[in-house]
């Protein structure tokens, strides 16, 4: 069935880089919109960025706009965010997600399938 699995956090430096993927089987990820999420220890998950299926347009958190990158591979149907110039406050634990139904807001509430998430650390 449908499953999403995160890879690619861990232990950078303050201005460092890191690239997240999530890898999708058992459905097309292609006809999905997908979105990356994240939760520090005591907040509320956040939007960091989504993009509609058709790729026309994408969203991202005022946090992280110039900063980071949402793409998608749908011919290895994967999906991935670049993450440049990273601040002690991106520490979280980063989710991608997936939905077929259509939404205006990129919230957490808009998203039906998750993946587990992954652990992202900028060390100061």
């Amino acid at each position: 069935q449908l499953r999403l699995v995160e890879s690619g956090g861990g232990l950078v430096q303050p201005g460092g880089s890191l690239r997240l993927s999530c890898a999708a089987s058992g459905f097309a990820l292609r006809y999905y919109h997908i979105g990356w999420f994240r939760q520090a220890p005591g907040k509320e998950r956040e939007g960091v960025s989504c993009m509609y299926k058709n790729n026309d347009t994408a969203y991202y958190a005022d946090s992280v706009k110039g900063r980071f990158t949402i793409s998608r591979d749908n011919a290895e149907n994967t999906m991935s965010l670049q993450m440049n110039g990273l601040k002690p406050e991106d520490t979280a634990v980063y989710f991608c997600a997936v939905e077929s139904l259509p939404f205006r807001l990129c919230v957490s509430r808009n998203f039906g399938s998750w993946g587990q998430g992954t652990q992202v650390t900028v060390f100061s």
